[in-house]
């Protein structure tokens, strides 16, 4: 495990990612709009498939991306070149220590990082400092205790907690989805509003069933299978049973249930006209 990060950093964690934000884009980003002239900055750009996503939808906006892994940042600067998208920089930072200048940016995305991090209030507060007046944040979390899903299985319950667990123990919540508008209002920001995105996965949702239950929420709870076992969460019968019944979720006849919180907040309402909107347009 990288600490700090309970998923890790290997290949099979970078094909998960981009998995989930394939299968996620259309129901957490089918209506974050950028308006064209403005910065925005990404933290923890990941894979760099939103990155790209962003970049291609709007083309006259610039995209400052960053993460603290070495890995992400190589990977989302070469997806980038590939992609031919000229709007994008990519460095890396610590959320905490952006070396960026007060009042720099228009907008910031922050999408499944503060369930990682120690501290998400300083967080927040380093990342409001960094925004002009009027400025906007965006940001997503899950929460895995909305997790649901039929068959029922008292084993994959166990399973998806010793993922918490282990979050938990590096200091982080896989559970953060519920706080992210109290944690917005806590740091400062106003105008916070936060709209639930629910996936649910069943026979009518084949892409789903396969593309988040199986390869995104069952991959990376087995992800996380040999650290469970060492930490003595769980004996490894009970959590492979916990895996084959998420598994059986996917298939026919299964149901999955996951909720996704999708918040914006605005940095002093007085000021210039908020940059990111949810018109439902396409972007610039």
């Amino acid at each position: 495990m990288t600490l700090g990060y309970v998923h890790g950093h290997d290949d099979a964690e970078q094909r998960r990612l981009l998995d989930q934000a394939g299968s996620l884009g259309a129901i957490v980003h089918h209506d974050t709009v950028f308006e064209p002239g403005t910065t925005v900055l990404e933290i923890g750009c990941g894979t760099g498939a939103h990155t790209v996503a962003f970049a291609r939808q709007h083309p006259r906006t610039r995209f400052i991306a960053t993460d603290i892994a070495a890995v992400a940042v190589d990977e989302t600067r070469r997806r980038a070149l590939e992609a031919g998208c000229t709007n994008v920089e990519v460095s890396r930072a610590d959320v905490y220590e952006l070396p960026l200048s007060p009042d720099s940016v228009d907008a910031v995305v922050v999408s499944f990082v503060l369930e990682h991090l120690r501290d998400p209030h300083g967080a927040l507060g380093a990342v409001l400092r960094v925004l002009r007046p009027g400025g906007t944040i965006l940001v997503v979390e899950g929460d895995h205790a909305s997790a649901y899903f039929h068959p029922d299985s008292p084993a994959a319950r166990q399973a998806i907690a010793c993922q918490v667990e282990l979050q938990r123990r590096l200091g982080g919540n896989a559970d953060i989805g519920r706080q992210v508008g109290p944690l917005l209002r806590e740091a400062g920001f106003t105008q916070v509003t936060v709209s639930p995105r629910m996936v649910y996965a069943d026979d009518d949702r084949p892409d789903l069933m396969d593309g988040f239950t199986r390869r995104t929420f069952t991959a990376m709870i087995a992800g996380v299978r040999e650290d469970a076992l060492a930490a003595g969460l769980c004996d490894a019968a009970t959590f492979d049973q916990g895996l084959a019944d998420l598994e059986r979720s996917a298939r026919p006849g299964g149901v999955f249930c996951y909720t996704f919180f999708k918040a914006t907040g605005v940095k002093d309402p007085s000021g210039p006209k908020d940059p990111l909107s949810a018109r439902g347009h396409e972007g610039s």
